[in-house]
């Protein structure tokens, strides 16, 4: 336990955007889920707040300890508890991160694909439902999480689905499993999660195609849901994003809207699925896929995506960035994309778009001078009417990234007031001083 001589903080600019950093009064660093209640019990007793800490990778403000109180650093948990090779699942503690995992599981033939681009701690992807570019495929967090061990704000340790339970399906009981998964800290520690494996695949192979058009990438991008072909990925970057994605990086790709994908699977089924992709993207006028076949290409390729964020940075340096998490029913992106950019253009912003468009997901990267006011309130004024455009098309405010603190009017919104009673309702009853993370979600 340590006052708060080593904070887990970012410092941001203070604003809607960046919440200023709040730093909470004491870290402690568990080694243990006894540990951890232990430590859970003291703070309840003493009505001190509880803020969980993972990796801090998140970027709607989780960590801030805004009523300060105690930081969980859960980093010291760092062990791989069981994996069953034959059952496709594993057992690991807040400490391990998704590319640690994948590390371990190296020999086994098994990964865990949920891939957010950032290396996250494996429970907090699970506490933020997080999800990223293979989700297309393999789904999100909250499709690949079985089971969850966590301690409440007084210090009692429940398993979401019974201890030690890791099937793949079950009608037992309420979903309390998916109660935690994107409650972002605010119902309990989650101090084991058990997770979905899967093959790793025979072949993958990347390409990038560009089009003319918005409009023709993401069309081609509905097309190809809608033949069926289980693309891996298929993510959309924008003429801005790609030529400071070319910059960043040293590449050399078409200044135009463009799809990078990756098709997993056998060799042969490989053909079929990229000879109907292939078929589509003409028929919208792409071009001429831009192979990346061996895993040196196809990681080079896939790190200019994970990088926009740097990338955005770069076309203006000393600037800082705010990304827009906003998602949609496939077939109003078309839509919203374009929709967006025009709003883009007319207001003079800076907001390059990257985006996993197969299930709906697109991030503007908001790059701004925190010192300029009137820049500031114009972006502010920008995603504001974003997100009420996605909610407008049935969509909602946040796909991957959370709700935080920012978004807690538009979460309102979103489900309405009642279903935001029932909300505050389970909070209540599962922590009734209101210690866990308070200020957030809610």
């Amino acid at each position: 336990i340590t006052a708060c001589a080593e904070i887990p903080c970012v410092s941001q600019p203070k604003g809607f955007f960046f919440p200023s950093c709040c730093p909470p009064d004491v870290v402690v660093w568990p080694r243990s889920v006894e540990e951890v209640s232990a430590l859970a019990k003291i703070c309840h007793h003493h009505c001190l707040p509880i803020i969980p800490f993972g990796t801090g990778t998140g970027l709607e403000g989780g960590v801030g300890a805004v009523e300060g109180g105690v930081c969980f650093s859960l980093r010291n948990m760092d062990r791989v508890l069981d994996v069953h090779q034959e059952d496709f699942d594993v057992t690991v503690e807040p400490g391990v991160t998704r590319k640690a995992l994948n590390s371990y599981l190296r020999d086994t033939g098994l990964w865990f694909p949920v891939d957010p681009g950032a290396d996250a701690s494996l429970c907090g992807m699970a506490a933020t439902s997080a999800s990223g570019t293979n989700a297309v495929r393999y789904g999100t967090m909250r499709e690949n999480v079985l089971n969850l061990e966590v301690v409440l704000a007084d210090g009692t340790i429940i398993h979401t689905a019974g201890r030690g339970r890791r099937t793949r399906k079950t009608s037992a009981g309420y979903n309390l499993t998916n109660l935690f998964v994107g409650s972002e800290g605010t119902l309990g520690l989650i101090t084991k999660t058990t997770l979905r494996l899967y093959g790793v695949p025979e072949a993958m192979v990347s390409a990038v195609c560009t089009f003319p058009s918005v409009q023709a990438a993401v069309d081609s991008t509905v097309q190809v849901l809608q033949a069926g072909v289980p693309i891996a990925r298929i993510e959309f970057l924008d003429d801005v994003m790609i030529d400071a994605c070319n910059r960043f990086n040293s590449l050399s790709y078409p200044v135009a809207p463009t799809l990078f994908l990756e098709f997993h699977g056998s060799e042969k089924s490989l053909e079929e699925q990229v000879t109907v992709t292939e078929e589509i993207t003409r028929d919208n006028s792409g071009s001429d896929f831009n192979w990346a076949r061996d895993a040196e290409t196809r990681g080079r390729l896939w790190k200019a995506r994970h990088d926009a964020w740097y990338a955005a940075l770069a076309l203006r340096p000393g600037c800082k960035a705010y990304s827009t998490d906003v998602c949609v029913p496939l077939s109003h992106l078309p839509q919203i994309i374009v929709e967006t950019k025009e709003d883009l253009v007319l207001n003079r912003l800076t907001g390059p778009i990257a985006g996993h468009v197969g299930d709906g997901n697109f991030h503007c990267i908001m790059v701004m001078d925190p010192n300029d006011q009137d820049e500031v309130t114009r972006v502010q004024e920008f995603t504001e009417r974003l997100a009420r455009r996605a909610l407008a098309l049935d969509g909602t405010c946040t796909g991957e990234h959370g709700v935080g603190l920012g978004k807690r009017a538009l979460l309102r919104e979103e489900m309405g007031p009642m279903a935001i009673e029932v909300m505050q309702g389970l909070k209540a009853t599962l922590d009734p001083k209101n210690l866990m993370n308070p200020g957030k979600v809610l």
